[in-house]
């Protein structure tokens, strides 16, 4: 069983920082992300508020981060981590076909989208249902989709969206969006765009493909038929927590709790990025918090070995 002093489970943008401070420490750093390295925001179009870069797109920002980490030689292993099981020299992180071993474990696993649930969304996945814009947007090109969802997440999507679509019709249950205020005057100020305020998704319908939605007014209660091409639908995000719900605590909506240190309910086990409990899920803050998560598995490396600067 191979060893290592911290091993970084996801390969986004909270594990690629946490592995370059690591390996800038010296640790013995291993990444196991089971999907390639820049995770979910390898899928965003345009970044504009993170700090050095007025837009990037989430590709180029990825294949930064991931370049810098190459050449500090840690090595990244693409398997899916199924379990995290401690024992009196540190952890054994669990795949279908390997085992490997650590002092130390920071979590960095993210999130994914959340479903709705609603009648035909399952039905027409991948044939007119989509959870990401960059993917599937040219398959829309000059046809009208719906957005469901008002916050960051929706409206960024939506302004890539909108270069394609001939129409964008936005389904949210408030009276308002929750977005950055300028990503908002992008999206609202568009002619293509047709908000459907106080509105709920009830039903996606079709042959073969998405044909129309049903929404209903939550105040009115009335139902109207809305035809589109396509449905995207963005409310929300689940942690993709299951591997560290046996060994540390988790919050009732699944994420992983820490203290401002990144340490979490279990010694030598740290969080950071998504996959924590925290208000903003920005790559600003996931970076940010990576950076401490990846001080505190270093110095609780370092005192396990004897090694800790007093």
């Amino acid at each position: 069983m191979q060893e290592y002093d911290i091993i970084i489970i996801g390969a986004g943008p909270a594990g690629l920082t946490a592995a370059m401070y690591c390996a800038r420490a010296k640790m013995k750093t291993l990444i196991i992300g089971d999907m390639v390295p820049g995770g979910q925001t390898m899928l965003t179009d345009r970044i504009e508020n993170y700090p050095g870069f007025e837009s990037i797109s989430g590709m180029d920002l990825m294949m930064n981060m991931y370049k810098q980490v190459e050449k500090l030689n840690v090595l990244i292993v693409t398997k899916k981590a199924t379990e995290i099981l401690q024992d009196e020299n540190g952890f054994i992180i669990k795949t279908k076909t390997e085992n490997f071993k650590a002092l130390a474990v920071i979590i960095a696993t993210g999130a994914t989208y959340k479903h709705l649930g609603v009648k035909g969304e399952k039905e027409f996945g991948g044939r007119g249902v989509s959870y990401c814009g960059v993917c599937d947007a040219p398959f829309f090109k000059d046809k009208e989709i719906a957005i469901i969802g008002g916050g960051d997440t929706a409206v960024y999507e939506a302004v890539y969206l909108l270069k394609f679509a001939s129409k964008l019709h936005i389904i949210h249950r408030r009276d308002r969006l929750r977005a950055t205020k300028i990503m908002q005057d992008k999206v609202l100020q568009n002619p293509k765009t047709k908000v459907h305020w106080e509105s709920v998704l009830e039903e996606i319908a079709g042959n073969r493909t998405v044909e129309s939605i049903r929404i209903k007014n939550v105040k009115t209660e009335e139902s109207t038929e809305v035809k589109v091409d396509g449905v995207f639908i963005f409310v929300g995000i689940n942690p993709l927590s299951d591997i560290a719900k046996e060994i540390v605590t988790i919050d009732n909506k699944g994420y992983v709790l820490t203290d401002q240190q990144m340490h979490t309910s279990c010694k030598g086990v740290f969080a950071c990025g998504d996959v924590r409990s925290k208000i903003l899920r920005q790559v600003s803050t996931a970076v940010g918090e990576a950076a401490t998560a990846a001080f505190s598995a270093q110095q609780y490396v370092e005192k396990m070995k004897g090694e800790a600067y007093i």
